[in-house]
């Protein structure tokens, strides 16, 4: 617009003085100016383009290929145009990103008439997440820089890096408990297959629980008794909220914290036991049809738009993954941790106050915190006192800082693990935990 109002200006005062030659220089500029709008918008017009993303679902350290493929169907050769394919910016600007892009995913080329042309570059996937890859951004315009304009092309796709497995060490896969002997503080459950002495016959008692070779050497009834079952399985309770996390350990005490969750649901689901988790994160997937996504300021609104709105603001809604046995427990559980971020919609005590009623009483809880309050200690020994064997693990590598979260914990009749770094996950579940009484 200000190349027509400057012209337009410039023509007016050509034809107040009378001057010939810049009156027709005025009509040959506009006729410029109007003509590559014309030719920008028909270029633009013809133009279409679709992605193709080689793997939607990956694991931690693979890499995935991206292809545009632009097709121009116009009859007038386009001379050039410019193709960035967006990302979102926080898996970009950390070090190393979440994403790293090995090759270019900003092109510049020169389009035929009725062509197509392939774009492709890879993607090495660094840190589990839940991204968004695209729209595309196209920009184009004519040979004289006097007017550009954009274009998205290319809906966006999603793809979902799952975290690492990692493997833990100082299970008993024969036993297959756990964490090890757990006393259990009530007698509840019997286990059948672990006889602890016979007993005379009591009325009521099954018939399958009368021991024969007992009954035939005494001449009365006696039956055998059970030793309590051992605590078999486990629940898993991540504190996610940012409160939790200082700025300067960010992301690595997070993503620490998940690794732990993944790692422990693995070896509790290989040895075929009941396994769960509940979190007060936010699935990544609602956060962006709650909020938008994450790009830059020329897709953002597009992206709103298009996203929609949700109802019900996910961030007041736990996570869960209900604790039970089965093949597909790990799996759900290693797919909704790669979609979690940090959420302010619960503390840690309000999600246990919310969510006991749903932890079973046979399956030892897991704490994973990396922030010890009075607050968390009470709630945490309120499930001590409801009957739950509770065996916290601390995310903080400073010693000091553990030992003050250690006692707040021990004082309510806790044992804590602490989880250092990355290197200590494989030996978290190394020794055995009484509770105390």
């Amino acid at each position: 617009m200000r190349w027509i109002l400057g012209s337009a200006v410039l023509l007016a005062i050509a034809l107040a003085f009378g001057l010939g030659l810049m009156v027709y220089a005025m009509y040959a500029l506009i006729a410029v100016i109007l003509g590559s709008r014309l030719l920008v918008r028909y270029w633009l017009m013809h133009l279409t383009g679709t992605r193709h993303v080689s793997k939607l679902d990956v694991e931690e350290d693979d890499e995935i290929v991206v292809g545009i493929t632009l097709r121009y169907t116009g009859a007038i050769p386009m001379p050039w145009l410019l193709v960035e394919d967006l990302l979102p910016r926080h898996a970009i600007i950390t070090r190393p990103p979440a994403l790293e892009v090995v090759g270019r995913r900003l092109f510049l080329a020169m389009l035929w008439p009725r062509s197509t042309r392939l774009l492709n570059y890879r993607i090495k996937c660094n840190r589990r997440g839940y991204y968004q890859i695209g729209p595309a951004v196209l920009e184009t315009g004519d040979v004289f820089g006097l007017y550009k304009q954009f274009k998205m092309i290319a809906e966006p796709e999603f793809i979902t890096v799952e975290p690492a497995i990692l493997p833990l060490e100082g299970f008993d896969l024969v036993s297959k408990r756990p964490l090890g002997e757990i006393k259990m503080q009530s007698r509840l459950f019997e286990d059948p297959s672990r006889i602890a002495g016979v007993r005379r016959y009591q009325l009521g008692d099954p018939l399958n629980r009368i021991h024969w070779a007992s009954t035939a050497r005494t001449g009365e009834l006696h039956s055998k008794q059970y030793e309590a079952t051992c605590i078999a399985g486990v629940s898993i309770i991540l504190d996610l909220h940012p409160d939790s996390f200082p700025e300067r350990d960010e992301p690595i005490r997070s993503e620490l914290a998940i690794k732990c969750a993944v790692a422990i649901a693995n070896a509790v689901q290989l040895m075929d036991q009941q396994v769960g988790i509940v979190t007060n994160s936010v699935d990544a997937a609602e956060r962006m049809k709650y909020e938008g996504w994450d790009f830059d300021a020329r897709t953002r609104d597009a992206a709103r738009k298009s996203a929609g709105r949700v109802d019900k603001d996910p961030r007041l809604t736990p996570q869960k993954v209900r604790t039970r046995r089965g093949a597909e427990q790990f799996q759900q559980i290693r797919h909704m941790m790669a979609r979690s971020e940090k959420n302010e919609g619960l503390h840690l005590p309000s999600l246990i106050l919310e969510m006991q009623s749903e932890l079973p009483r046979d399956a030892t809880v897991i704490p994973i915190l990396t922030k010890v309050t009075p607050e968390v200690a009470l709630a945490l020994g309120n499930l001590v006192r409801s009957g739950y064997v509770v065996t916290p693990i601390v995310n903080l590598f400073d010693e000091y800082e553990y030992a003050q979260a250690a006692g707040m914990l021990l004082a309510e009749r806790m044992v804590a693990k602490q989880l250092k770094s990355l290197e200590t996950i494989s030996q978290i579940c190394q020794e055995q935990a009484y509770p105390l009484f």
